[in-house]
């Protein structure tokens, strides 16, 4: 049993059509996806792999202003992650973070340091109280996976090579009753690892 009306057509959601309408909604910045609020339209097969490449229909998406594009009209809904135009929402599979922080440019020294990030869709952050710096590590291999927020609930993986030169500007401070090793920026310390831990 369908609840389509006679003469309506159901429309599949497509990447053409999803990127004509946020063309069409996207009039100088971000586009406000946080006030549209369209019916959803089913699942894409968009995916963003972990090393930030985009996918549609298994292939990868290999022009770089279509990817921006899309990236202006990421939401995440829960643990969900959709595209969305003022007419359409949609979902799509995102490995790990929708965005990778790729490079970053550290200004200043101790609790004066500002660290500006760069991610591979062309965004920029910087660290503070509203984009915190956070790490996980894998249970099970204590394998480090550093992020930072980008905008709304969006996070960017940071990529290893970035990471690595956080570690070499770290320093130990007092934090939550322990003594951690983290990185300054804004005024703001982000531990990365318990000082005790590190080899």
């Amino acid at each position: 049993m369908t609840n389509a009306k006679i003469g309506q057509f159901i429309v599949k959601p497509t990447a053409e059509g999803i990127a004509a309408s946020a063309r069409a909604a996207a009039k100088g910045g971000l586009p406000p996806v946080h006030l549209w609020h369209p019916e959803f339209c089913g699942h894409l097969d968009m995916r963003i792999a972990r090393d930030g490449t985009w996918f549609y229909l298994g292939t990868p998406i290999g022009r770089k202003e279509l990817v921006r594009l899309f990236s202006t009209i990421i939401r995440k809904d829960g643990d969900d992650y959709y595209l969305i135009t003022p007419v359409e929402k949609v979902g799509i599979t995102v490995d790990d973070a929708p965005f990778v922080a790729v490079d970053f440019e550290a200004e200043g020294t101790g609790r004066d340091q500002i660290l500006t990030f760069e991610t591979n869709v062309e965004d920029a952050a910087i660290a503070g109280p509203n984009n915190p710096i956070r790490v996980e590590r894998d249970p099970e291999t204590g394998e480090p996976s550093p992020y930072i927020l980008i905008r709304a609930n969006l996070e960017a993986l940071i990529d290893r090579k970035s990471f690595y030169r956080l570690v070499d500007i770290g320093t130990h401070e007092e934090h939550d009753g322990n003594r951690w090793f983290g990185v300054w920026s804004s005024g703001e310390f982000f531990p990365i690892i318990p000082s005790d831990q590190l080899t």
